[in-house]
């Protein structure tokens, strides 16, 4: 017998993708990150690689999208979570180190260009030759093919 999939913990908005249109975010289920996209119909989800977790936050913090849903806004203490995370995951040390500067950057309410930039130097090396921000639109776009 299959066990139910646990429930999607803390949505959370980055921005919508076009004016009044869906939203993209973050959430988890269970212990698994995942990226969200919310329609009018559904709410969809998908595990997301520490890639796709860096590229949300970087978007994020660029304000590279339209106002999210005042709702389900990420705040930053959700952004805090979501790079803790990636701090906790990561084995390599000096990634590790770069991704606790975005950490302290967050905490100390830097300015977003400040803060994307520290996420930027923590992404995964080769995967600067893709902006973030493509990067999610195709995630998001991947999401809502199937609905």
């Amino acid at each position: 017998m299959e066990r139910p999939a646990s429930p999607l913990e803390a949505a959370r908005a980055i921005g919508r993708l076009e004016p009044g249109g869906p939203w993209v975010g973050f959430g988890n289920r269970g212990d698994v990150w995942r990226c969200v996209v919310g329609t009018d119909d559904a709410v969809l989800d998908a595990p997301a690689d520490e890639d796709l977790l860096l590229a949300l936050a970087i978007a994020h913090f660029a304000e590279a999208f339209d106002e999210a849903p005042p709702d389900i806004e990420a705040t930053q203490s959700d952004l805090s979570s979501l790079v803790g995370h990636l701090i906790r995951t990561q084995p390599d040390a000096e990634r590790r180190a770069l991704l606790t500067e975005a950490l302290d950057a967050i905490d100390d309410g830097l300015a977003g260009d400040a803060v994307a930039g520290r996420l930027g130097a923590a992404r995964t090396p080769g995967s600067d030759r893709v902006d973030p921000v493509e990067r999610v639109l195709a995630a998001a776009r991947d999401l809502t093919a199937g609905s």
